[in-house]
């Protein structure tokens, strides 16, 4: 009923810049905090940022300074900007929110994610 749909990833040159949209859809539900992760191959699951729906966001500290979390609550969309891409950013990304849908608890919902590749 209720999913997360990333887009925005793709093969980049090291030094670019990328966008990441992660948007939330579904009928009857409330979200609460949003935020990205990414997954590089061999490695675990990281943090890269959250953000409230207030607009307060928080950084990993390894992903401050070229990392961008941004939202926009009418449209239940996050966003997350990348500045400066390097090779070591390769990764999917994925989105995660807390989600109530209508009528059931509080719970972590996951995009499918979308995958960034940096050459050199």
């Amino acid at each position: 009923q209720v999913q997360l749909v990333e887009s925005g990833g793709g093969l980049v040159q090291a030094g670019g810049s990328l966008r990441l949209s992660c948007i939330a859809s579904g009928n009857g539900f409330s979200i609460s905090v949003m935020g990205w992760y990414r997954q590089a191959p061999g490695k675990q699951r990281e943090l890269v940022a959250l953000i409230d729906g207030g607009g307060t966001s928080n950084y990993a500290d390894s992903m401050k300074g070229r990392f961008t979390i941004s939202r926009d609550n009418v449209k239940h969309t996050i966003y997350l900007h990348i500045n400066n891409l390097k090779p070591e950013d390769t990764a999917d990304y994925y989105c995660n929110a807390r989600i109530a849908p209508r009528g059931q608890n509080w719970s972590q919902f996951w995009g499918q994610g979308t995958q960034v590749t940096v050459s050199s």
